[in-house]
């Protein structure tokens, strides 16, 4: 598996993307599965024929130049390719601002951060629920106890299960969902995992782990 970590156009201020990504590499890792991080985002969009499952740590490169780079085409084509062969996807926190020059992005993930509209209360310490859903990703949980940002009004598609929520004046935010495929891609959006105080807790590493079996289809 693949781990997109933000660096250069796809890092920012206020996440340490190459702390979250080592955290969430070594809980992979120590499930037995190799894992491998690489900052080359574009770069290694284009080339993902040796990849079972692509997890994005990133942010957004439209905050750097709203100019596509020249690596978009290829990136874009081996995406989709990725997808098109039933790949699985994990997108944490901030993924959901990323990958902006690349259309396709936001469908596969469910949903999208959209400036102007989506906002995050001040980070803290946060209980967020888990939905009556019944899905491998949040199979044991009842709750979610962490320290982390509340995202809030995302752009939620309408084809995805609601795994988690938090309620922000008086309305219920989709926090985690998964989008499922019999032949296509299976995907996991965690709006969780601003930096390494969230990974903390035990409930976020078993979404994690849990999000990453049920995304490679790994029966265990």
């Amino acid at each position: 598996m693949l781990i997109l970590s933000g660096s250069g156009r796809y890092a920012d201020p206020w996440h340490p993307f190459a702390a979250t990504s080592a955290i969430v590499a070594g809980l992979l890792a120590d499930r037995g599965l190799a894992v491998e991080v690489s900052e080359d985002v574009e770069e290694r969009l284009a080339d993902l024929d040796d990849v079972d499952l692509l997890i994005v740590n990133a942010g957004d490169p439209v905050r750097h130049d709203p100019a596509p780079s020249d690596a978009i085409p290829a990136a874009r084509a081996g995406l989709v390719r990725f997808a098109g062969r039933g790949g699985g996807i994990l997108g944490l926190h901030a993924a959901s601002a990323s990958l902006r020059h690349i259309p396709e992005w936001s469908e596969l993930l469910g949903g999208a951060w959209i400036t102007g509209r989506s906002m995050h209360p001040e980070i803290g310490e946060t209980v967020i629920a888990v939905t009556d859903v019944p899905h491998p990703v949040t199979a044991g949980l009842t709750e979610i106890a962490t320290f982390d940002e509340r995202y809030s009004h995302l752009d939620r598609r309408a084809d995805v299960d609601v795994l988690a929520v938090h309620t922000h004046d008086g309305i219920e935010q989709p926090v985690v969902w998964a989008k499922g495929h019999e032949s296509r891609a299976r995907t996991v959006y965690s709006a969780l995992g601003h930096d390494e105080r969230a990974y903390v807790s035990p409930a976020v590493q078993r979404l994690v782990v849990q999000a990453a079996a049920w995304a490679l289809r790994d029966p265990s």
